[in-house]
């Protein structure tokens, strides 16, 4: 199987190393707007680099990964799935719901398979917590609690392409607590605070958020997420039922410290960021597309499902910015085709 990566920015890399020692993998075509940058790595893993995205597809692939900047995401889907190529995409689709909308339609359209990047899917700790909710062990679910903290803060010249902390980071929560629950979630309340660097407040973003979310079955959920967590990178969630409750991402390098005599001591090592924390599950979501490639299994996150996700972070942006709860009905979009 020959892929063309485009991007090899720092997760464009991550993938890259990962696809050339698949042993389903014969070679790799790698292209970056920045060509140098592309051809330094093509030299590491003994690839091919291409001047340009147009000749991924005139040199012919058989499938695409595109790990580029969100703005050309939608565009480059919608060219492979002219092509009729296989596309695993980093997240989000786009920074819009009629840019998503649009590139969904020409996969869909194409009859091509689109997969993407949200790598918590494969995650041990998240498909636990899975196998927790839907076996029963925890009763009904009541409660849930999820938090994604960012030990620093990205570059500022960054933050505008963002789309902001809802869409770029809580985005993995929302997908998430969508995939362990089983349920769709129907309406939020969310808040943000810019009372950080001046950067985020000049970029129109905010540097910490908060919201409630309302599940179609009653149980209620609060997603946090912050750029300024010194202790370290901090991704948790918390599930309390009426028998039992679990926690994902409690380990020996959680970054956070118990003030009780009898409490664990702080982390030695605490995680950094998030592609330490999720590097099995980086590898496991490219063998996944491989596979569905090659008709082994079913996708395991299409384009359909990462819609549901922006809709809520969407959603949580109409309710900071008026200051009201939203019904995620409000917003275009709404048919599911969650994979449950």
């Amino acid at each position: 199987m020959r892929i063309g990566v485009i991007g090899t920015g720092r997760i464009g890399t991550i993938h890259a190393r990962t696809l050339s020692r698949h042993r389903e993998v014969g070679s790799l075509i790698l292209t970056d707007a920045d060509g140098a940058r592309a051809q330094e790595l093509a030299h590491r893993l003994g690839e091919t680099a291409a001047p340009g995205v147009d000749e991924i597809f005139k040199w012919g692939v058989d499938a695409v990964v595109i790990t580029t900047a969100t703005s050309a995401h939608a565009e480059l889907i919608g060219r492979a799935a002219r092509s009729g190529l296989p596309v695993f995409c980093e997240k989000p689709i786009a920074l819009d719901l009629p840019g998503t909308l649009q590139a969904i339609a020409e996969v869909e359209t194409a009859g091509t398979i689109l997969q993407m990047g949200f790598q918590r899917r494969f995650d041990a700790g998240y498909t636990g917590a899975r196998e927790a909710v839907r076996s029963g062990r925890l009763g009904r679910l009541h409660t849930v609690r999820a938090l994604t903290s960012d030990q620093a803060p990205p570059p500022a010249e960054w933050l505008p392409l963002s789309g902001g902390l809802y869409r770029d980071t809580l985005i993995h929560d929302f997908d998430i607590l969508r995939w362990v629950t089983g349920h769709e979630i129907v309406d939020v309340y969310a808040a943000g605070s810019d009372a950080g660097p001046p950067m985020f407040r000049a970029a129109g973003d905010v540097d910490t958020a908060a919201a409630v979310l309302t599940l179609d079955d009653g149980t209620l959920a609060t997603a946090t997420a912050t750029r300024l967590n010194g202790a370290g990178y901090d991704v948790r969630m918390e599930l309390a039922g009426e028998l039992d409750q679990v926690v994902v991402g409690l380990d020996d390098r959680t970054p956070i410290a118990s003030t009780e005599p009898t409490g664990p001591p702080a982390a030695d090592k605490p995680w950094t960021g998030f592609l330490e924390r999720f590097g099995p599950a980086y590898e496991a979501e490219l063998a996944a597309f491989i596979e569905v490639v090659r008709g082994e299994r079913a996708n395991p996150c299409d384009g359909r499902e990462a819609l549901q996700a922006l809709r809520v972070a969407e959603a949580c942006e109409v309710s900071r910015r008026e200051r009201r709860a939203v019904r995620l009905a409000e917003l275009p979009g709404g048919t599911s085709a969650a994979v449950f």
